[in-house]
């Protein structure tokens, strides 16, 4: 296709293809509107091929809206959490902060599009709502096997992306001029955090695969993702991806454990050259800290101060971005930090709340389900959350929708699994033998 010159043309049908799909949404079905949207949450580059046409920038969000429009037009109704209204509480709390900022000198009054905080309270606020348009049309178990397909799909492609970038170049020593920005276009270090979650939601889901193909494929979709991620070089993806494959191991594996043991002790002799380097890079010859490992010391020391000088309600929501800092940089390298620099304790305790209700979602219906494609769910999302939570130890990778968009998806997967699983134990206690040639649940045990 790309050779006959049809490739030039992509991004307009991608485009038309978008605001068609809005009326779908609107008119018809809501739900073929989040399967369209879903490969577009997390590559952000192939969205910024939308921005020369009309409203190019916003047919995301127009998008997401059409969805949520369309699903209440037809009634539908979400499942029971409280991650919806903790959503609901937080997103209004920062908008609040936000003028708390202004109030006090750190941001300009957050009124239009002009005005970077509320730019970036806005796009935050995507992340809820592609959650609330996810949770409304995902209804039934074949809408949740089509979700965690197209979520693969989602995943191969950033791979492919990621790694053509990543082995193109050379690499027989690290160099940190050589990282790319990958796909979702923030930079390495946010492609790893989402490489590294994903990889985990599909290992964790494999365990619960009948067929053999289909979890040989998952499986190598996980090995892909694991190399990928690799040649990202970001340390903290490395560790979140230890701390998870810990986690499978306790929960689903032993064997995990031991495996993870002999990697931990003969890591250095079996990864390539270039991640060692980077992994032990921390401190130079000299034993003093390298360039990246000081600025994260200096910046959490600074923001210690802030935190001391208004330690319940922050500074203002995205007012962190518009003061200066070590070397002018406008994240403190710890999401949990920033947190609390700028919201304050009542910020981080509905950020933990919400953490601590996607893990209690998933580990719930892990225990509790029956059904193996709702049990693969449960344990992906486990763990993709705990891979989550410790990336996010290593900078902001929860406020962007390309990095975590997709794993609301799942989560409004996960929640109506539970509805649905607690529907089918309720109707049918004792299920009695179905032939394997129409049983739906063998291609998942």
């Amino acid at each position: 296709m790309l050779g006959l010159g049809i490739g030039q043309h992509i991004p307009l049908l991608a485009y038309i293809a978008f605001w068609i799909m809005c009326l779908v949404s609107l008119f018809k079905s809501p739900l073929y509107g989040l399967y369209y949207l879903i490969p577009f949450l997390p590559y952000r580059t192939m969205r910024d091929h939308l921005l020369d046409f009309p409203l190019g920038a916003n047919v995301l969000t127009i998008l997401i809206l059409s969805v949520i429009v369309g699903a209440l037009i037809r009634g539908k109704k979400l499942p029971k959490s409280k991650l919806y209204t903790a959503w609901l509480l937080f997103g209004a709390y920062l908008y609040v902060s936000m003028w708390l900022g202004t109030a006090l000198g750190n941001a300009p009054p957050p009124l239009w599009l002009g005005d970077q905080n509320f730019v970036t309270w806005k796009d935050y606020m995507l992340i809820p709502l592609v959650f609330l348009a996810a949770g409304l049309v995902i209804e039934d178990r074949k809408a949740v096997r089509i979700v965690v397909l197209l979520t693969a799909i989602s995943l191969l492609f950033i791979d492919r992306s990621s790694l053509f970038e990543s082995l193109t170049r050379t690499w027989t020593t690290y160099d940190d001029d050589k990282r790319s920005g990958g796909p979702l276009g923030y930079g390495s270090n946010q492609t790893a955090a989402f490489l590294a979650q994903f990889g985990m939601f599909f290992w964790g889901f494999a365990q619960f695969i009948k067929r053999i193909k289909v979890r040989l494929l998952t499986y190598g979709l996980v090995a892909i993702t694991i190399l990928a991620t690799m040649y990202t070089f970001s340390r903290g993806s490395y560790l979140a991806m230890l701390l998870s494959i810990l986690c499978l191991g306790l929960l689903k594996d032993r064997k995990l454990l031991v495996l993870l043991g002999i990697f931990l002790l003969t890591w250095q002799t079996v990864v390539p050259a270039p991640v060692r380097d980077r992994v032990m890079m921390t401190q130079n010859r000299n034993g003093v800290l390298e360039d990246s490992a000081q600025e994260r010391i200096d910046l959490w020391e600074n923001a210690e101060r802030s935190i001391l000088s208004s330690p319940i309600v922050g500074t203002g929501f995205a007012t962190y971005q518009l003061q200066g800092h070590v070397d002018n940089l406008r994240d403190t390298h710890n999401w949990y930090v920033k947190v609390m620099v700028e919201t304050g304790v009542i910020g981080l305790l509905f950020a933990i709340f919400i953490l601590q209700q996607m893990l209690a979602t998933s580990y719930r219906l892990f225990r509790k389900a029956h059904d193996p494609l709702y049990e693969g769910i449960a344990l992906g999302m486990f763990l993709a959350t705990v891979s989550c939570i410790v990336a996010n130890m290593f900078g902001d990778r929860w406020t962007y929708i390309e990095i975590t968009g997709l794993l609301w998806v799942l989560m409004s997967a996960a929640l109506r699994s539970a509805e649905l699983s607690g529907a089918e134990a309720t109707d049918d206690p004792a299920p009695t033998a179905v032939p394997n040639s129409v049983n739906p649940y063998l291609a998942y045990r």
